[in-house]
């Protein structure tokens, strides 16, 4: 439950954020093109809202709705989901958004794209200026990779250390490796010295990649002791810093991601114990460890009630960490949104497919992206790739998004006409079914997931 509420939290406060400065955005350019804005509201205030003011002396009322869906800004003199084109039978007004000349209504409908993403890459900025950043350099891993049993299918083995591809040189552990792979034919490995090359099927892609919920590739880490945890079962068991993990309940294990999967076993049969003392039985692990001083030791340990030993392994490798100056920080932000944006848009080429609609979801699983525990670094690093999700998805040429009244203002400016305010009262509402479809759709596949 608590894992629930500090993910739902985030989650709030981030999309509470966006929406903010996203409709902040548009209210900008308004503003500065001296068109009148009626309401701001955070959330939809159908009916009626939780909270709204009106400074004196301002056109403007802000408020809070119930409805915690988006939020929007009522533009005076404006076809959108606020207003329709019955309430526009009155004289045009000097301050009404359809008196105001294209060039003009065309900044205030991107205004909120442009802010969402100039937050993103400023956001990224800030992240490269307090924190920096840290890759881990593949020709570095010398253990090697560890790969699902599909990719040892298809030809890979594991301590193999990924080359290329027929196309890309890996350099950097991460997403762009994974999407790298299932683009290609084939890819070249290191295998005991030695380079081999390993088909890859036509039909494989980047959905399919990580079945069962096992990662097609990790990075091998020898089942070594690197460092204890006082008052903990390995300190109590007496392990010892080079201490190699041989086997786990008389399964051998070769890797401690091997390792990690053996606990993750033990606990998920767990759930479905009610008795306590099966699950503390559950908990007692029978260990064979090579000793770093010499000799073979079998142990039986018990596990905590949250199923740690208490020791970390020595992942024989060390991630590369930069740092940034404040001026130096936005070049590279710039440069990590950028490819942050480059990897979602190669992505979306999946949603097209049945398994990427399969994919697809809602609240549940933007928040599943947070941390379980409170991590400002997180926080703002999802806000950032959300604020970058918005701007696209906003800016698509789709009715009642920003992008589809872009579409129209560019009709306009070439045909020199404009659409009728019922045409475009008509193709908002549209696009209004088209996304509560969608949203209704992913929500959907939210809550199938959670009950299967």
């Amino acid at each position: 439950m608590e894992t629930f509420l500090i993910r739902a939290l985030q989650l709030i406060m981030s999309l509470a954020f966006l929406v903010i400065i996203h409709e902040g955005g548009h209210f900008l350019f308004a503003k500065l093109f001296k068109v009148r804005v009626t309401k701001f509201y955070l959330f939809f205030d159908p009916w009626f809202s939780l909270f709204k003011w009106k400074p004196k002396n301002s056109e403007t009322e802000y408020g809070i709705g119930w409805v915690p869906l988006g939020g929007y800004v009522q533009i005076a003199g404006m076809v959108d989901e606020t207003q329709n084109s019955e309430d526009l039978n009155h004289p045009v007004e000097p301050w009404e958004f359809r008196a105001k000349p294209a060039w003009q209504r065309l900044l205030i409908m991107v205004g909120g794209v442009v802010v969402n993403f100039v937050a993103a890459l400023f956001i990224y900025s800030m992240l490269m200026f307090t924190w920096g950043d840290s890759y881990i350099s593949v020709p570095e891993l010398k253990n090697g990779m560890k790969f699902s049993q599909q990719a040892k299918d298809m030809g890979f083995r594991d301590g193999d250390i990924l080359l290329r591809t027929n196309e890309t040189e890996f350099d950097v552990y991460g997403a762009d490796m994974l999407r790298a792979i299932a683009d290609a034919e084939t890819v070249t490995v290191l295998r005991h010295g030695q380079e081999v090359t390993v088909s890859i099927p036509e039909e494989f892609g980047l959905l399919n990649m990580n079945q069962g919920g096992v990662p097609f590739v990790d990075i091998l880490i020898p089942p070594v002791v690197d460092s204890v945890v006082a008052e903990t079962p390995a300190a109590q068991a007496g392990l010892q810093k080079g201490d190699k993990f041989l086997a786990f309940n008389g399964r051998p294990v070769n890797s401690y991601n091997e390792f990690t999967e053996c606990v993750a076993a033990l606990r998920a049969k767990s759930d479905s114990i009610t008795l306590p003392e099966k699950v503390e039985a559950l908990r007692n692990v029978d260990f064979i460890v090579a000793r770093a001083a010499g000799g073979q030791d079998t142990l039986t340990i018990q596990l905590t009630p949250d199923f740690k030993l208490g020791f970390t392994a020595d992942k024989g490798y060390e991630p590369t960490h930069l740092t940034y100056s404040f001026w130096e920080s936005f070049p590279a932000g710039t440069a990590y949104g950028m490819n942050v944006l480059k990897g979602y848009v190669d992505d979306l080429k999946y949603v097209f497919t049945k398994e990427g609609a399969a994919t697809l979801g809602g609240f549940g699983t933007i928040g599943s992206i947070f941390p379980a525990t409170w991590d400002w670094y997180l926080f703002w690093k999802m806000t950032a790739f959300l604020s970058i999700i918005l701007a696209f998805m906003n800016i698509l040429p789709i009715p009642a998004l920003d992008g589809g009244h872009v579409l129209f203002l560019l009709y306009e400016i070439i045909a020199r006409r404009k659409p009728s305010d019922k045409f475009m009262e008509r193709a908002q509402m549209v696009g209004m079914i088209l996304l509560f479809g969608l949203m209704i759709f992913a929500n959907f596949n939210d809550i199938v997931r959670f009950l299967f």
